[in-house]
C-alpha cells in the first residue's frame, strides 16, 4: 500500500480499538447479543418451514421428508461457515494487530470461493438426490415430499452459502447489528410466505421451499450490498477476488474446525437415521416415527446450540483482537464470561427436555398418519435421554468456537471431533446390538461425558500455555526497565 492506503488503513483499523479497553460484559451485549439473534433467526428457516409442515396436511410425513433434506443443508453450511468463521477469525486478529485492510484478499477469495464450492454442490446433488435423500433417511413414504422440497432449495444454493459466509464477515467488521439484520429480515419474510404458501394456498413441500429460498435471497443481497458499500476496517476492490491460494488458506486454516463440525452434524445424522430405521423397523414405533422425532430433537437442538454458538462468534473480535494485541488477561476474562453464559443455557435447556419434553414436541404438530402413543412415547423418551447432558455439549462447542478464535486450529478441531466421531458414531453403532433402539438414545450421553473430560483437559493446557507465553513477554519488558530513562520508558510505554 501507498502512504494514503495506509492512513485509510489505520483510520479503519482505530475503529475496533476499543475492543482491547472496553469492558467485557458490555462488548459481549454489544457483538453477542446480535449475533445470538442472527442465528435464531437462522435457525428459523428450517424450523418454521416445519412447524408449519408439521399442522399442515402433509404431517409427519413431511416433518420426515425435512429432516431427510437438513444433512444437505448442513453440508452447504460446513463450506460457508468454513470460508466464513476462518475470514473472520483472520480479519479480526489482524485488527488486533492494526493491520485490517490487508485480509482484503483472503475475503475476496473467501468469497470467491463460497461461490464456486455452490456451484459444485449443484452439479453433486441434483442428479444424485433421490439415492442422496434415501441415504439420508427418506423413506419410501417421505421420499416424493423430501426431492419436491430439494429440487427448489437447490436452485437457490449460490445465495444460501454466500448469505452464510458474508454473514461472519460482517460481525466481524464490527457490525453484528447489520448482520443481525440481514438475518432478520430473511426470517420475517420466510415466516410470513410460509404461513401463505402453506396454509393459504396448500403448496406443501414447494410453497415451503419457495419461502426459504425467498427469505434466504433476501438475507444474501443486504450482505451482499454492506460487504460492497459499508465496511468499516477492509475495503473490497477488484483485485481482491483475484484467485490467489495463498491469501485464501491464510483464512481457510481458521475456520477448519467450523467445515468438520459442520459435517460431524452429518455424519451424525446419517449414522443415526440408519440405525434409527434398522432398529425402528424391528420395534413397535417403525420405522418413519424415530427419524420423524429425531428431525425434530435435531431442529431443537439448533436452537440451543445457536445461542451457544452466538455468544461465542459474537465474542470472536474480542478474542481475536486481545491475542494480536497480546492482551491475555481480557482473553482468560472473555473465556470465564462465556462458560457462565454457556452453562446457564445449558442447565435452563436440560431443565425444559428432562420436565416437558411433550409440550416441546407438540410444538411441531400432532402426530398424523402413524400411531399417536407411539409417536409421543418415543418423542418424551428422545429427550429425555438424548438430550440428558446438553450441557457439556453446549461447552465443548463453546470451547472448540473458542479456540478457533484464539488461532489454535488444532485443539479446535480435537475439540470439535471427539464427541461426535471418536465417541458418539461407534456408540450409536454398538449401543443398539444390546439395547435395542434405545440404545442410540444413550449413544449422546455417554459421548458427552467422555468427550467433555477431553475438552477440560485441552482447555488448562492452553490457559497454561497462555500464562507461560505472558511470562516471557514480560522479562524484556523488566530488562528495558533496568536501562532506560524514566521519560523513555513511559514512551514505550
Amino acid at each position: 500500500m501507498d502512504t494514503t492506503q495506509n492512513a485509510i488503513a489505520t483510520t479503519r483499523n482505530d475503529d475496533n480499538g476499543f475492543l482491547g479497553t472496553e469492558k467485557i460484559g458490555k462488548l459481549m451485549l454489544k457483538f453477542s447479543v446480535p449475533c445470538v439473534l442472527s442465528l435464531l433467526v437462522s435457525a428459523l428457516y428450517n424450523i418454521v418451514d416445519q412447524i408449519f409442515i408439521g399442522h399442515s396436511e402433509l404431517g409427519t410425513l413431511g416433518n420426515a421428508a425435512t429432516g431427510a433434506v437438513f444433512p444437505v443443508f448442513i453440508i452447504a453450511q460446513a463450506f460457508a461457515w468454513w470460508f466464513g468463521d476462518g475470514c473472520a477469525a483472520f480479519l479480526s486478529i489482524r485488527q488486533g494487530k492494526n493491520d485490517a485492510q490487508s485480509a482484503h484478499k483472503a475475503i475476496g477469495n473467501g468469497i470467491l470461493f463460497t461461490l464456486a464450492v455452490s456451484l459444485a454442490l449443484i452439479a453433486v446433488f441434483f442428479p444424485l438426490r433421490r439415492p442422496i435423500l434415501t441415504f439420508f433417511g427418506a423413506s419410501e413414504n417421505s421420499i416424493d415430499y423430501a426431492v419436491q422440497y430439494l429440487n427448489i432449495i437447490l436452485a437457490f444454493f449460490p445465495a444460501f452459502l454466500l448469505m452464510n459466509m458474508m454473514n461472519s464477515v460482517v460481525r466481524a467488521d464490527g457490525s453484528p447489528r447489520r448482520a443481525m439484520a440481514s438475518m432478520l429480515t430473511g426470517a420475517i419474510i420466510n415466516i410470513v410466505l410460509d404461513a401463505v404458501f402453506i396454509l393459504v394456498l396448500h403448496w406443501g413441500m414447494t410453497g415451503a421451499a419457495w419461502a426459504t429460498v425467498i427469505g434466504q435471497t433476501a438475507s444474501f443481497v443486504i450482505c451482499a450490498f454492506y460487504l460492497a458499500r459499508k465496511t468499516k476496517t477492509f475495503k473490497l476492490t477488484l483485485n481482491s477476488f483475484k484467485p490467489d491460494l495463498k491469501e485464501f488458506a491464510k483464512a481457510a486454516k481458521p475456520g477448519i474446525s467450523s467445515f468438520i463440525a459442520q459435517i460431524t452434524i452429518d455424519v451424525i445424522a446419517v449414522t443415526c437415521n440408519a440405525m434409527l430405521a434398522k432398529y425402528g423397523a424391528a420395534s413397535v414405533y417403525g420405522a418413519d416415527i424415530p427419524i420423524a422425532i429425531i428431525a425434530v430433537e435435531s431442529k431443537v437442538f439448533t436452537i440451543v446450540i445457536n445461542i451457544v454458538v452466538g455468544i461465542v462468534l459474537g465474542c470472536q473480535p474480542i478474542i481475536g483482537y486481545n491475542i494480536g494485541a497480546g492482551n491475555t488477561d481480557r482473553v482468560k476474562k472473555t473465556f470465564l464470561y462465556m462458560l457462565f453464559c454457556t452453562l446457564a443455557i445449558g442447565l435452563v435447556s436440560t431443565l425444559v427436555f428432562e420436565c416437558a419434553p411433550k409440550a416441546v414436541v407438540g410444538i411441531f404438530g400432532e402426530p398424523k398418519n402413524v400411531d399417536p402413543d407411539a409417536y409421543w412415547d418415543f418423542g418424551v423418551k428422545t429427550f429425555r435421554i438424548f438430550l440428558m447432558l446438553v450441557t457439556f455439549t453446549c461447552v465443548m462447542k463453546m470451547t472448540s468456537i473458542f479456540f478457533q478464535a484464539a488461532g489454535k486450529p488444532i485443539f479446535a478441531v480435537i475439540a470439535s471431533t471427539v464427541r461426535d466421531i471418536v465417541c458418539f458414531v461407534p456408540l450409536v453403532c454398538v449401543l443398539p446390538m444390546f439395547l435395542g433402539i434405545d440404545g442410540v438414545l444413550w449413544a449422546a450421553p455417554v459421548a458427552d461425558l467422555v468427550a467433555a473430560i477431553v475438552t477440560a483437559t485441552l482447555t488448562v493446557v492452553y490457559f497454561k500455555s497462555l500464562r507461560s507465553q505472558r511470562c516471557e513477554n514480560e522479562r524484556p519488558t523488566a530488562k528495558a526497565v533496568d536501562t532506560v530513562s524514566v521519560d523513555d520508558r513511559t514512551v514505550a510505554r
